[in-house]
């Protein structure tokens, strides 16, 4: 019995010595211990989503370490406006690559226009906007017509493309991001679910219909537009309709893939899907310039730390995802999402607090270890 027993022991001790040999250095720190930002993180999120009339999404990765949070980051969200910055990499890929200028110039056609911010609508059709102007549109105050010309330039495929080889190369899974359509094919996906006639109708029809703030009034409009009665639509209401539309997956992600889609952007060159320093540096430089979301993230950031980020706001969605950096510190990829009121004013108060929960955890203020 004590021979068996030892030979049992001796066969034990050698296959963890096996193991062990196949294990990274530092496997019982990834299994048993937490950087000390990541609990307080977790504990204020808790605190914050119980109190908020809806849901939150939170990604935190420090780009240094590799080290991420992730509070119901790994479930689908409706990203909005966030699709834009694969679409940016893709543009910016294409300078890198010799196929275009940022001084290049595009007409302006009827066709383009599609409802929402910025200065592209205030133009005539037939004016000739440079690629540059375009791309400072999309990403500084996320203008849609801007957004789809840029779309037209690169085309879509090229655009889901880069983004799915962006997570890959940051080691996440691109199955996680949804189709990035147009946003005009939105407007025609989210009004198909009410009926199918949706896609005869064009960007003007779109923005007529959004000149109806009232949510009933507009499937009203919607349904006047194309000859139909109310009975005759699909569905009850605007908030069914984009609850269909979203299941359908089109401009969804988990925040983790997009955070690995971020990663990538920082530390990503041409040859893992990323851009050079030279482009990297532009883009990032233009995120800074971000006005749309001064009341978001960024609001609960210290004063001086740097957010080059993109905003998204849908139907009862808003986002909020870029690279905040202090000083010195490490680079840290934050992705925020939240679904609930339709009012704008609560989410964006809610992602304010999600910034000072993020500064107060101290992931911010981390410093770049040395190297000697």
């Amino acid at each position: 019995m004590i021979y068996r027993a030892l030979c049992c022991m001796t066969l034990l001790l050698a296959s963890v010595a096996v193991y062990a040999d196949e294990m990274h250095g530092d496997w019982y720190y990834q299994v048993d211990k937490r950087s000390a930002w990541q609990t307080p993180l977790e504990g204020r999120l808790a605190e914050l989503e119980r109190d908020f009339a809806g849901e939150l999404g939170v990604y935190v990765q420090d780009l240094h370490s590799g080290e991420a949070l992730s509070w119901q980051g790994e479930r689908q969200w409706y990203l909005a406006s966030l699709i834009k910055v694969p679409v940016a990499v893709e543009v910016f890929a294409r300078r890198d690559e010799g196929t275009l200028s940022l001084d290049e110039r595009m007409t302006l056609t009827r066709s383009d226009y599609v409802d929402g911010a910025g200065q592209t609508n205030w133009q005539e059709p037939g004016s000739r906007l440079t690629l540059g102007f375009l791309l400072d549109e999309m990403l500084t105050v996320s203008d849609n017509t801007a957004s789809d010309m840029l779309i037209r330039r690169v085309g879509l495929a090229a655009s889901n493309r880069r983004a799915r080889e962006m997570v890959a190369a940051a080691g996440g899974d691109p199955d996680q991001l949804g189709e990035i359509t147009s946003l005009l094919e939105v407007r025609r996906a989210l009004f198909g679910e009410l009926h199918p006639d949706a896609r005869e109708l064009g960007g003007m029809d779109y923005i007529a219909l959004r000149h109806n703030d009232d949510l009933g009034t507009r499937v009203a409009a919607f349904a006047e537009r194309l000859g139909l009665a109310p009975g005759e639509l699909a569905l009850d209401g605007y908030d069914a309709a984009f609850d269909a539309y979203e299941a359908g997956r089109l401009n969804t992600g988990t925040l983790a893939a997009f955070g690995d889609l971020l990663a990538t952007l920082v530390r990503g060159g041409p040859a893992q899907a990323g851009l050079s320093d030279a482009s990297r540096e532009a883009l990032l430089t233009i995120m800074q310039r971000t006005s749309s979301g001064e009341a978001r993230l960024k609001a609960g950031f210290g004063d001086d730390v740097r957010f080059a980020h993109k905003t998204g706001t849908q139907h009862r969605r808003t986002c909020d995802a870029g690279i905040a950096h202090r000083g010195e510190a490490r680079e840290v990829a934050v992705v925020a999402c939240t679904r609930g009121p339709i009012d704008v004013v609560p989410h964006e108060r809610l992602l304010a607090e999600v910034g000072a929960a993020i500064e107060a955890s101290g992931v911010l203020s981390l410093p770049v270890p040395s190297v000697d």
